[in-house]
């Protein structure tokens, strides 16, 4: 790109765990222009992510603009005055809007065919059949600014310019001081079927066998997920905390980053502890593509474990308690 844009918005209206991802792409805009303003257009539901993102300056609410009429929609993308719009996760809606807009310069990746007469910038990669991990994939989307795509894994975790931006509750902050001596470990069991699980079973054996005098244990997921857990699971235990329903987005972030390790499948929240850099352990399938090369946490204190083949239908995945308990036992020394 032959001028340094001034606003650039980023387009990703799916998933916590997608938005996270798409963070360090930010990162790599803000490195590259500093004074570049940039508005992330994502869900509602997601709005503590980006909120706790330094790179960016504003958040647009896809969930409130999609109930408005088309021309207040048009008049919300119109003020934003952009240079550039990114669609990392290409919307019809929002290409239309885009041109309707006429923001001059918008992105988007190739393969869509909603997207050949929406954008004016095209790139040509399939994030299906690519080795590469998700976070590296979006980077692509920025050759047309000139700005390279070549990003090892290994600087992303120093992309991110994430850091909690709301207060623990006081209930909370009240637990941590009264296990501040011991290990706080989440347990994020469930992920409301977006990935390849671990049991539950698998899950109770782990919580009994921590060291209750070493580890404190948190079980975190929706109010509905709570449910089910605890219809799985017998939480009555002195080292045991259920959390499940009890925080917001943003208290999740805050209280996942005060705590030391976090276990999950590839969920959101274990994108968060990596983005977070704290313990982040993620259990996979090796079925692409949901396997880690793709999906696994990227942060300076993250690891995954992957069973040997993924599970048939009504099973979950093949992965011992011994191999759970070992990592966190390692991430503990």
């Amino acid at each position: 790109m032959s001028e340094v844009p001034n606003h650039i918005i980023i387009s990703r209206t799916d998933s916590i765990g997608d938005v996270v991802l798409t963070l360090p792409m930010c990162g790599r805009i803000k490195s590259t222009w500093p004074n570049c303003k940039i508005t992330f257009l994502g869900r509602g539901y997601t709005q503590g992510i980006i909120e706790a993102c330094a790179h960016v300056a504003e958040f647009m609410n896809w969930d409130e603009m999609k109930h408005q009429s088309p021309a207040q929609q048009l008049e919300t993308i119109e003020a934003c005055d952009a240079d550039v719009i990114i669609h990392v996760f290409p919307r019809k809606e929002i290409l239309w809007l885009a041109k309707k807009a006429r923001i001059p310069m918008r992105i988007c990746t190739g393969h869509r065919l909603h997207a050949l007469t929406k954008c004016n910038k095209l790139v040509f990669f399939s994030r299906k059949n690519s080795d590469l991990h998700e976070a590296q994939l979006n980077f692509k989307l920025l050759r047309p600014l000139g700005i390279s795509d070549d990003v090892a894994l290994s600087e992303i975790p120093g992309l991110y310019g994430f850091k909690a931006t709301s207060p623990i509750p006081a209930f909370a902050v009240s637990l941590l001081k009264q296990h501040s001596t011991k290990r706080n470990i989440i347990l994020h069991p469930l992920s409301k079927g977006s990935a390849a699980e671990w049991s539950l079973t698998h899950y109770a054996e782990l919580i009994e066998q921590l060291p209750a005098d070493r580890f404190h244990v948190y079980i975190t997921g929706t109010a509905e997920e709570g449910e089910r857990v605890r219809g799985s699971i017998s939480l009555n235990h002195p080292h045991v905390t259920d959390l499940t329903g009890k925080l917001t987005l943003s208290e999740l972030i805050s209280f996942i980053g005060a705590c030391d390790t976090l276990v999950a499948a590839s969920t959101g929240p274990l994108h968060i502890a990596s983005a977070s850099g704290i313990h982040a352990i993620g259990l996979f399938s090796p079925k692409r593509p949901i396997h880690p090369g793709r999906w696994s946490p990227i942060g300076i204190k993250a690891r995954v474990i992957c069973a040997t083949s993924h599970p048939k239908k009504g099973e979950q995945l093949s992965i011992s308690t011994d191999q759970v308990l070992q990592a966190i036992m390692s991430a503990s020394k």
